[in-house]
């Protein structure tokens, strides 16, 4: 009998990330790895079993997602074993303010993506070209959109408002808030750890390329360091996070820059590359000896300390700290370095535990419990999944590959 599996897709302009999930209550995940630098020259395919173990790392150049799909779905094929592919799971960044869960793909629903796009211009296109890759090549198979905003959907009212009139709300301008797959990960880890969440103030820090903060009190979210788009927030690896709207109208009416380079400004040039002139990448600017590098991780953590203490306004006070993402997962020393001067909310970081990658990272006695820990975006994406598929019955001609 052949293996039910549902197939995870995170596409970027120029990648796609992808996992392979037994199609159960508790998704295992069986294959994971990436197709890097689609559509350019020194393009790579990488693929590992459950261990972690590479069994496909081949160079190769790939068109498109398309193209990339189906060099994907030929190595699945080629697998020990039979599969049973019986739907494709996406992450996608905005759902807008009507899509609260997952989604079934749908022609209504694709329509209505499209119309998002511009509101997260780095990732809503590769996200919908992931789809498309897949109608064109599995037009059978069932998908589903996991939306990084339905964490957020019902923000307390005050949080989502801005003080634009009112008006203008009717057109969606509202705060959304994102990397929601990712913070509905660690709770389910802080629930199925004993952790009463229900019961405690928490900040999680998701902090990677893109980074942003919830606040989470009684187990759902009530503010986010993230807005209407993905620029809000903190500084990121190519982006701003908060700036003073003036900036933007003096670059538009005195400098004479057009939206697309105001766009392109904000999106791709600034952030922790811009400000440093060197690298988008936190490990690179720890690395460094330039005096900008320095004071761009500074200015990084700075900012973290400002909104993780917003947040506290919040939530009435403070519990747990969760940090998360390719940085605050891995990195000791920007924890250290955020944490330090928090000892007025109770945060007090244990250096050994800490240097270690400890998840439980503060002092025993510390009034706020500080924790590192991984998050999987596509083990939940696999969970929505196989949740929406397990009752259905299996598509024809499912077979990967076929």
């Amino acid at each position: 009998m052949p293996e039910r599996v549902v197939l995870t897709l995170n596409a970027g302009s120029s990648s796609l990330k992808f996992a392979l999930f037994t199609a159960s209550h508790h998704p295992k995940r069986l294959w994971s790895g990436a197709i890097d630098r689609i559509g350019l020259s020194g393009g790579h395919f990488q693929l590992s079993d459950a261990r972690s173990t590479i069994v496909v790392d081949e160079p190769g150049r790939l068109d498109s997602h398309e193209a990339a799909l189906t060099r994907l779905l030929k190595a699945i094929a080629s697998l020990p074993g039979s599969l049973d592919l019986v739907a494709v799971g996406h992450r996608v960044v905005h759902g807008g303010p009507e899509c609260d869960c997952p989604k079934d793909v749908t022609p209504a629903l694709l329509a209505r993506l499209r119309r998002l796009a511009h509101l997260a211009p780095l990732h809503m296109p590769p996200n919908l070209a992931g789809i498309d890759a897949v109608l064109a090549t599995r037009p059978e198979v069932p998908q589903v959109a996991c939306f990084d905003t339905s964490f957020h959907h019902d923000l307390p009212d005050l949080a989502r408002m801005t003080a634009l009139p009112r008006a203008y709300a009717k057109d969606g301008i509202r705060r959304y808030g994102f990397h929601g797959l990712s913070y509905e990960y660690i709770m389910e880890t802080l629930h199925h750890d004993g952790v009463d969440v229900d019961a405690e103030r928490i900040i999680i820090a998701h902090l990677g390329n893109g980074a942003s903060m919830a606040a989470i009190r009684k187990g759902l979210p009530i503010e986010t360091s993230m807005g209407f788009s993905t620029l809000a927030g903190l500084p990121m690896g190519t982006r701003t996070g908060d700036i003073d709207p003036g900036i933007l109208l003096f670059l538009m009416q005195e400098k004479g820059m057009s939206p697309d380079e105001i766009t392109a400004l904000l999106y791709e040039k600034s952030g922790l590359l811009g400000m440093s002139g060197l690298s988008r990448n936190m490990e690179d600017l720890l690395d460094s000896n330039e005096e900008a590098a320095a004071e761009t991780v500074e200015y990084f953590c700075y900012q973290v300390r400002l909104h993780l203490a917003r947040l506290t306004g919040a939530l009435g006070g403070l519990d747990r700290v969760v940090f998360t993402g390719g940085i605050g997962e891995n990195s000791a020393q920007i924890r250290s370095r955020i944490c330090a001067g928090l000892g007025y909310l109770g945060v007090n970081i244990d250096s050994a535990a800490n240097k270690a990658g400890c998840t439980r990272v503060s002092k025993p006695d510390g009034r706020v419990i500080v924790e590192a820990r991984a998050t999987d975006e596509e083990q939940m994406i696999a969970s929505h999944v196989a949740e929406k598929v397990l009752d259905k019955p299996v598509p024809r001609a499912s077979s990967v590959g076929a």
